[in-house]
């Protein structure tokens, strides 16, 4: 069982409801929690637990993953001072290498993961957890495009025009 099914199985999701006493007296107006609190009458809070047994699907745990490399592309070509552009650029770019699946593997080639390095070892200079860290591949691969083709609209139109980068 994976974490997130262990996650989801332990999930426990709680509902508070809170609904005023009112009686007879007040029937048919509103009444304020200043008013009710001066005529004494009780606020009630109910709760309802509800306990999910849903497991995810591994398309939605796929997605998350994708998200997640996304998000960490985004912020590390912000920090490089590159416009927006360049951030499209580099999701057309990775999302037609890899999809920005971390451990994709293109068994012709042998070219591995998020940028599909040739080999794969080369991102060993980024980190030793490059196999299974989409951090150190995201690095290493802004790190090849920009001393390769300048940006990722660089490594962009040359993947266009020859179908590599």
């Amino acid at each position: 069982m994976n974490s997130s099914n262990r996650v989801l199985r332990g999930t426990v999701v709680t509902v508070l409801a809170a609904s005023a006493m009112v009686g007879p007296s007040t029937a048919g107006r509103a009444e304020s929690s200043a008013e009710s609190s001066r005529k004494g009458t009780a606020r009630m809070v109910h709760r309802f637990t509800w306990v999910t047994q849903v497991k995810p699907t591994m398309k939605a745990v796929a997605r998350t993953a994708k998200s997640r490399n996304k998000t960490i592309a985004y912020r590390l070509v912000s920090r490089r001072a590159w416009p927006h552009r360049q951030f499209r650029c580099l999701d057309s770019l990775w999302t037609r290498e890899s999809n920005w699946n971390h451990r994709a593997y293109n068994r012709s080639s042998g070219a591995y993961g998020i940028p599909q390095a040739l080999p794969g070892s080369k991102m060993g200079g980024s980190g030793g957890d490059w196999r299974y860290n989409p951090i150190t591949q995201i690095h290493w691969g802004l790190r090849y495009i920009k001393s390769r083709y300048g940006s990722p609209c660089g490594a962009w139109g040359h993947f266009r025009s020859s179908n590599w980068y």
